[in-house]
């Protein structure tokens, strides 16, 4: 007899009850880039209200990744104890109030802090929305659905793109700018109360009674076969210490579980991003130094993020037909390449103009793909912390990515080496994931192929506390 999660990934996609999830999913994580993507709007805007040097105008994008750090391995941790559900709404409610908070900052202090604060926020919807989008989809669409979330990246950062040129002329343009978010993301919260808590969440968690509840209206729901099943023994947890000590123990399990796969995982985070952030803060800046007008420069940087959703329809045709690791492969290198060739053909505007469009395309080619992949590596009761850590990972170097990139790489190095230095990084992720990771194209999720426990976890089979 097949167990509940079983009855779950196997049962047919429809747009009003799967569906309805990854719509919901995938605007908070519109949020997410359309937050990120502002840090670099902001940097020029800012700096100039409050006097800030170049070298510490990265503070902006800093303040703001490191809160998103932060809000990872909190909200990561935070969704595998108490639920996907109850995360799915806070984080997004604590990232709209200190948002238009920041919008009233009176000073550079107040700004960064409020800035870091809407980070703790957002830093938690990548991976509570990832865990819960997975959970809810069938493992024959799974690779496209989750390659499709990010879909809403690019529509987030074009909207940053376009609030802010439009915006300029605007007194007050950054305050506006921060506003704007706002209003939606707080609709969003409210319509995200109705969404049911994951099946495969509540299975593993022993809450036999809730998860028939859940299964059974959704093979109602989407018209499956109704069948016999049963629901596995709870996977039980050292549930004792506070938040701090529950997000260590889940840091420690999550290595547990199998060091190689977390290497993979936040090899592949740290680099690739650290390659996207860097682009992403600095892109409006470096236009502007090399001659183009403001709003010549956030229109470029605007071309740039909407050239991504082609890269992401790219991505969901390519998940499930070539696999999971020859995407993020291919693409990962390439996205560096072509920042390397914007570096030299800068002095060209037509030129760079086309390099960063193609940078933008392939860089969400392989995020999408590699957001997918990760999240399935992991176990349910894993999903959301191992996600969470490994994004948190990255979000620590590339937080002060921004401004070192200011006040180091760019003036010292020049721009052509450090993206090259950069993309031999990516590179050797992808080296290390050919060989220390599995294929998860077409696998059930928790029954990956080659991606099992190497250590067990100690506290695997121990007593609730």
């Amino acid at each position: 007899m097949r167990t509940g999660d079983q009855i779950v990934q196997d049962l047919p996609w429809r747009w009003s009850v799967q569906g309805k999830i990854f719509l919901l999913g995938g605007l908070g994580y519109m949020f997410d880039a359309w937050d990120v993507a502002l840090n670099g709007f902001l940097t020029p805007l800012v700096g100039r209200e409050f006097d800030l040097p170049t070298a510490q105008g990265g503070l902006v994008a800093t303040a703001n990744l490191i809160g998103m750090a932060v809000g990872a391995v909190a909200w990561g941790t935070v969704a595998d104890r108490i639920g996907r559900k109850k995360a799915f709404s806070i984080t997004l409610l604590i990232f709209a109030l200190f948002s238009v908070l920041g919008a009233l900052s009176p000073n550079v202090e107040v700004f960064l802090l409020l800035r870091f604060l809407a980070g703790v926020g957002l830093g938690g919807c990548i991976p509570v929305d990832y865990a819960i989008v997975s959970e809810f989809s069938p493992r024959k669409h799974r690779g496209r659905v989750l390659s499709a979330m990010d879909g809403w990246w690019p529509v987030g950062t074009t909207l940053a793109g376009l609030s802010a040129t439009l915006l300029v002329p605007v007194q007050g343009n950054w305050r506006w700018m921060l506003a704007l978010m706002v209003l939606p993301a707080v609709l969003l919260f409210w319509v995200r109360r109705g969404v049911p808590e994951s099946p495969l969440y509540l299975v593993r968690k022993g809450r036999e009674a809730e998860a028939r509840a859940v299964i059974d209206d959704l093979v109602r729901r989407t018209g499956a076969a109704p069948e016999p099943y049963v629901i596995p023994a709870a996977v039980t947890e050292d549930t004792r210490g506070g938040a701090a000590a529950a997000a260590f123990d889940q840091l420690r399990r999550v290595w547990a579980f199998n060091p190689k796969v977390t290497g993979v995982a936040w090899s592949l985070f740290v680099t690739v991003m650290l390659v996207y952030y860097a682009a992403l803060s600095w892109m409006p800046s470096i236009l502007r130094a090399e001659g183009f007008g403001e709003i010549a420069a956030f229109a470029s940087t605007t071309l740039m993020n909407t050239l991504g959703i082609v890269g992401v329809l790219i991505a969901v045709l390519a998940v499930d037909r070539v696999g999971r690791k020859w995407v993020i492969g291919v693409a990962g290198p390439l996205a560096a390449a072509t920042l390397v060739t914007f570096a030299l053909v800068l002095k060209s505007p037509a030129g760079a103009v086309v390099a960063i469009g193609a940078f933008g395309m392939f860089a969400l080619i392989v995020i999408p793909v590699m957001y997918a992949y990760v999240s399935e590596l992991y176990p349910t009761e894993l999903r959301a912390s191992g996600f969470g850590w490994a994004s948190s990972s990255s979000r620590a170097v590339t937080g002060f990515a921004p401004l070192v990139f200011g006040s180091v790489l760019w003036p010292v190095l020049g721009l052509p080496l450090t993206f090259a230095v950069l993309g031999l990084l990516v590179a050797a992720a992808v080296v290390f994931m050919a060989v220390g990771a599995p294929e998860t194209r077409g696998a059930e999720l928790d029954r990956v192929p080659g991606s099992t426990p190497e250590v067990p976890a100690p506290d695997a089979a121990a007593p609730a506390g």
